[in-house]
């Protein structure tokens, strides 16, 4: 007669039973809380008003239901009856890629600078660009302000781009500074000896292995100049044809008349593209960002 055989039960086996029952759950969880409220800002952005007042608490749309008339006026021109999100959209991403390109135009030369050349106070000066980025931005607002009345810049969308670009500046070098610290210097030394300057080792060696950083730092200060509120609101006020796109949201929440659907379709519009940017370069974001974390 054969006796049962008893499983042991250790601390660990436990522990893995209970993770691999919390794991999924806590994914579960967590991509209801993100996404639970983006859905239902869509779900009332494809409804039309009428059934939205009769039932505004349904999480689901019927075939019936489908409409674009809200994007429509959200994105139509003020002339044609819309909100003029078409030209918000485009200020916004004229004022987002011209931040990128003139902030990774001055932070990759300086973080290339702090993590190779030798210099006093190198380490010193690479923290400072970090607690400068930690500063509120309030502080700076009203000089801004002032200084950017008498030189005519404000009201302009290059204003707004040297705004955002001076203040992504200080962390976009501390980002790519870990990461340049993470190339070995023996390929560097290698690409001198074969007869490169130094800004010939940065360009075709450096920036090249590189690349995932500068494209997720390039990511970060994207977001930072298309979401951003405070200066939009200081420089552009006075001037509706420039104004972003959350400007032209903050119209729209403020204005009485304009129907919960037009607010929400704003609210998608403003959304998306980082959404879509975001998923479209998650691994290089995250791979950018987690890079030379040892030597960081």
């Amino acid at each position: 007669m054969t006796t049962p055989v008893r499983t042991r039960l250790t601390s660990d086996s436990i522990q893995r039973a209970v993770l691999k029952i919390a794991r999924p759950m806590t994914i579960v969880v967590l991509l209801i809380v993100c996404l639970l409220p983006f859905w239902y800002m869509f779900v009332l952005s494809m409804r039309p008003i009428e059934h939205l007042l009769r039932d505004p608490s349904r999480l689901w749309l019927t075939f019936d239901e489908l409409s674009l008339t809200s994007y429509l006026k959200v994105l139509l021109p003020t002339s044609e009856g819309g909100q003029g999100f078409g030209t918000f959209i485009a200020n916004s991403g004229f004022v987002a890629a011209g931040s990128v390109l003139l902030a990774l135009a001055l932070a990759i030369p300086g973080a290339y600078a702090i993590a190779r050349l030798p210099f006093f106070g190198r380490r010193q000066i690479s923290v400072l660009f970090l607690a400068a980025y930690l500063f509120p931005s309030i502080i700076i607002a009203i000089p801004l302000f002032a200084v950017f009345t008498r030189i005519g810049l404000r009201g302009s969308l290059v204003g707004l781009i040297l705004v955002y670009a001076a203040q992504t500046i200080p962390v976009a070098i501390y980002m790519l500074r870990n990461y340049l610290e993470s190339v070995p210097v023996s390929v560097e030394e290698a690409g001198l000896m074969d007869g490169l300057t130094r800004f010939g080792v940065m360009r075709r060696i450096s920036l090249r292995l590189s690349l995932p950083s500068i494209i997720a730092t390039g990511l970060f200060v994207f977001m930072i100049a298309w979401n951003e509120f405070l200066f939009a609101l200081l420089f552009l006020v006075d001037r509706p044809a420039q104004w972003t796109v959350s400007l032209g949201l903050s119209r729209l929440s403020g204005a009485v008349e304009v129907p919960a659907t037009v607010l929400m379709a704003g609210s998608v519009v403003l959304t998306l593209p980082i959404v879509i940017l975001f998923f479209a370069t998650e691994r290089l974001l995250t791979g950018g960002l987690t890079a030379g974390a040892e030597k960081g």
